[in-house]
């Protein structure tokens, strides 16, 4: 498995890594956006996935550079265990061995290959996923599945912090991991707001799905009723591609 950071901007690849209790790890890669401050830096990335999975035995953090003070209170303040700096691009428990790393952690929501029941089964799994939001702040879970072009279906919720900066959306959580396990073309995005039917993505997401999943078609959880399907360039008319940035930063 290659990671697919995404730095059209800045072209600074950078990479995390979370190691679990058991040996496995999840990666985390730096994912740009033509929008700067929607950013998701690599530590991030890879502690967002962790959440929706329910992984929370982590047990090391480990970056491809040093962390930055923001992300240091982003590593301490978390629904895992507590982590101690061991070197400046490692935290890790106090006390204990840490496990030998083994293979790469297979976050993927397991599905009966079925097209046409594939809104259904998103809808049901988005609701499904949503009971692992970390939201301490808002107690408002959202749940979320990307559906790649292959068939593989990521999981993801948003996941706040005392640093709003550092809050993720599902969406973007989504669309973090599918960067960070090398995944193909978006195809679908399944989006359930168990706590509001009429809920629908932010602009910070919107901006996001515009830019790594402008084809995906997002569907939307309506309770009761049936989901509402959409799509991320009518969901933002007009956005902001940064196609002229990207010519000058090369």
């Amino acid at each position: 498995m290659a990671p697919r950071a995404h730095v059209p901007y800045s072209g600074r690849e950078e990479a995390a890594v979370l190691l679990l209790s058991d040996g496995s790890w999840i990666p985390g890669v730096r994912v740009e956006s033509a929008s700067f401050s929607l950013m998701i830096p690599a530590i991030v990335n890879a502690v967002t996935t962790a959440v929706a999975c329910g992984r929370l035995d982590i047990v090391a953090v480990v970056q491809s550079r040093i962390f930055l003070p923001t992300e240091i209170l982003y590593i301490q303040d978390g629904p895992h265990e507590k982590l101690y700096r061991v070197d400046a691009d490692v935290y890790a428990l106090k006390d204990g061995e840490l496990p030998i790393p083994q293979s790469v952690y297979d976050p993927f929501v397991r599905v009966a290959k079925s097209r046409e029941r594939n809104v259904e089964n998103g809808i049901r799994a988005a609701r499904s996923v949503a009971m692992n939001a970390y939201v301490p702040e808002s107690h408002f879970p959202v749940g979320c599945i990307i559906e790649t072009e292959e068939g593989t279906w990521v999981p993801a919720v948003n996941v706040e912090n005392k640093d709003w900066n550092r809050v993720l959306c599902a969406e973007r959580n989504g669309l973090g991991t599918t960067m960070s396990y090398a995944l193909g073309p978006i195809r679908s995005v399944y989006l359930s707001c168990p706590r509001d039917p009429k809920g629908t993505s932010c602009g910070a997401c919107r901006q996001l799905l515009s830019e790594l999943a402008p084809l995906s078609t997002l569907w939307m959880d309506r309770g009761d009723e049936p989901p509402e399907s959409s799509d991320p360039l009518t969901l933002l008319p007009g956005s902001f591609t940064g196609s002229s940035i990207q010519k000058r930063s090369r």
